[in-house]
């Protein structure tokens, strides 16, 4: 895989935490940098596809009997009694 610098500004005692956990997990900073980068674009890709999904499921929604007609006025619906 091909990579490309990024340069990236952190406050101070943001870096310092990072560069303990990455101390901590025997990694560097860039690689939990990359990982959580990755996973921000896997969760995307992952969301996009369950929408197409969930969007070709109601296109083709279940016939409720109706036939696609409203028998029914809105008035009645919300009747007062």
């Amino acid at each position: 895989m091909e990579t490309q610098n990024l340069t990236l500004s952190l406050p101070k005692e943001t870096l310092r935490r990072v560069k303990v956990i990455a101390a901590q997990r025997e990694t560097s900073v860039s690689r939990l940098v990359t990982r959580a980068l990755e996973a921000l674009v896997e969760d995307e890709d992952r969301y996009l596809r369950a929408r197409q999904r969930h969007l070709r499921w109601l296109e083709q929604a279940a016939d409720l009997g109706t036939g696609g007609a409203i028998g029914t006025r809105r008035e009645e619906l919300h009747e007062r009694r």
